[in-house]
């Protein structure tokens, strides 16, 4: 999952659960979009039916709303869909569902309508077509772009736990007294659910999601579609494509995980990748020692962090107004999976603050690290990481024995100290009041489509990405080598990645093979 933020509200995590990602800018544009997004009541219109047309509006929903506003000076409008919550009782009780879109410019050569999703799950995807269209470039006229928020996702009908806490993602800690802590305090985040939203918990999950997305599909009048999925948006395009077979039209899978391990468990596995990037940080920080004082080699710098996470198990760290211990600072360190010098630079003084409060001294956190902290440890994070949460939980039945868990997290302990706790502890779907109302979907199609993948995705790891470019079978990988990153086109920076995907956009003819890029000159 990640915690990507569209101008946006888009990604979490660390920055994948399997898809939440977790710079800290990205987590405090989270936490003001959660902020800025308004409640809106559960619906009790009738379902849209094909052609039935959908009301274009103005998007934003006050002075303050910055998404809406800047949707509405680029042109975008904004629209309510009704759709049945549960699909199969089109007659029963209905969602609102909220979309966003910036038509194209070039009709006479337009190609037809692009459906985005920006990941996590849980991510608010309606500013996401400014983003996007500034990717496009030129063929960004061509296209209505489309911003959907899925289902109890920002503005359409939103879901909110209620949650103390916002990410609930943590480290088991380093022993068993501090994991038997987070059994209880995973199986409260989920009660604390079954409380609030017993009624709709069933319905939230990736199948009903697409389901939504045909429904927007025939509101637009569209025979087919075309699909941009970052993260878990490259899921929920597969899952899409392999409900509704024939309706897409280009179809680009930024990030993809292995969709036959997308789970409640789906970071495990990641903990080799995780630890990569932290050397491959570690060796940028040794060169810059005069800069940040954390060691003068990468050996040293390694040392720096490992000196915080052994601090933190005798005492939280004060960081700010905040306490941060051993179960929350792997968590903060597992967010080293983006190599560009500005997000190496940003983690970097992030482990200098940790390394000042793990020596006692005052540790004031700078803006990015003091959002990401709102967003993990207060209840501003709760309406984002609820829905990302339900949406997990109610796509895949998780183990319910601790035990289960407990063993994993031993077993990766031997090899990974640091990464092991984090990636196979339990998490809220161990105590899900509900069990998935049908089997995940087994990828398994001939759909083209354009699978965007780095070698070193610390989220959704290329091997995932390799794992859905065989699931597809007739879609092709573009591999962006020796880079550390998750989200690619159009985010990463990366030039010949975006000339790839855009001429993809612009003819619908994908490459005859597997194509690959290389960091640009001067990273």
């Amino acid at each position: 999952m990640r915690v990507r933020l569209a101008v946006s509200c888009r990604t979490f995590g660390p920055h994948s659960v399997p898809a939440m990602k977790s710079t800290f800018a990205q987590a405090r544009k989270l936490l003001v979009c959660a902020l800025a997004l308004t409640a809106l009541s559960t619906a009790v219109a009738s379902p849209a039916r094909a052609g039935s047309g959908l009301d274009w509006k103005a998007c934003a929903q006050g002075s303050d709303d910055a998404v809406g506003l800047e949707l509405d000076r680029a042109g975008g409008r904004c629209a309510e869909l009704t759709v049945p919550l549960d699909h199969s009782k089109a007659a029963g009780r209905t969602i609102k569902l909220e979309l966003s879109r910036i038509p194209a410019t070039d009709r006479a050569r337009r190609i037809g309508t692009m459906v985005l999703n920006s990941g996590g799950p849980g991510e608010s995807t309606l500013g996401m077509p400014l983003r996007t269209r500034a990717a496009m470039k030129d063929v960004a006229a061509r296209f209505d772009l489309i911003g959907l928020d899925p289902r109890f996702v920002g503005r359409s009908t939103p879901l909110d736990c209620g949650w103390p806490v916002g990410m609930w993602i943590r480290s088991a800690g380093a022993t068993r007294a501090s994991f038997d802590r987070q059994v209880v305090v995973q199986r409260d985040l989920a009660n604390r659910c079954a409380q609030r939203h017993a009624d709709v918990l069933p319905y939230v999950n990736t199948r009903d999601t697409a389901r939504d997305i045909d429904l927007v599909r025939r509101a637009l009048g569209e025979r087919r579609i075309s699909f941009l999925g970052y993260s878990y948006g490259s899921y929920l395009g597969a899952v899409y494509t392999q409900m509704f077979p024939g309706r897409t039209d280009r179809v680009v899978l930024d990030s993809a995980g292995d969709p036959g391990k997308w789970s409640p468990r789906a970071t495990q596995g990641s903990e080799e990748e995780a630890e990569r990037a932290l050397r491959g940080w570690a060796r940028w920080a040794a060169r810059r020692h005069d800069t940040y004082g954390l060691g003068d080699t990468p050996a040293r710098v390694l040392g720096t962090v490992n000196s915080i996470v052994v601090a933190t198990q005798d005492r939280p760290l004060r960081v700010g107004e905040y306490e941060v211990d051993d179960q929350v600072v792997p968590y903060i360190l597992a967010g080293s999976g983006d190599d560009r010098p500005a997000a190496r630079a940003e983690f970097a003084s992030t482990v200098r603050i940790l390394n000042e409060a793990a020596h006692g001294r005052s540790a004031k956190p700078g803006p990015e690290l003091a959002g990401f902290l709102a967003f993990v440890l207060s209840s501003a994070g709760s309406p984002l990481a609820s829905p990302a949460a339900a949406i997990i939980c109610g796509d895949n039945a998780a183990p319910r024995d601790p035990e289960v868990y407990w063993n994993d997290i031993q077993r990766s302990r031997a090899r990974h100290p640091l990464f092991g706790p984090l990636k196979n502890n339990i998490w809220p779907c161990a105590s899900w009041p509900n069990q998935p109302r049908e089997r995940a979907t087994h990828i398994a199609n001939a759909t083209p489509a354009l699978i965007v993948s780095s070698t070193g995705d610390t989220a959704t790891t290329y091997e995932g990405s390799k794992a859905m470019r065989r699931a597809l079978t007739g879609s092709r990988l573009l591999t962006l080598r020796d880079t550390t990153a998750h989200g690619i086109y159009g985010e990463y920076g990366n030039a010949c990645v975006d000339a790839k995907v855009n001429a993809y956009l612009a003819t619908g003819v994908l490459p005859a093979v597997d194509q690959t890029c290389r960091p640009d000159a001067g990273r």
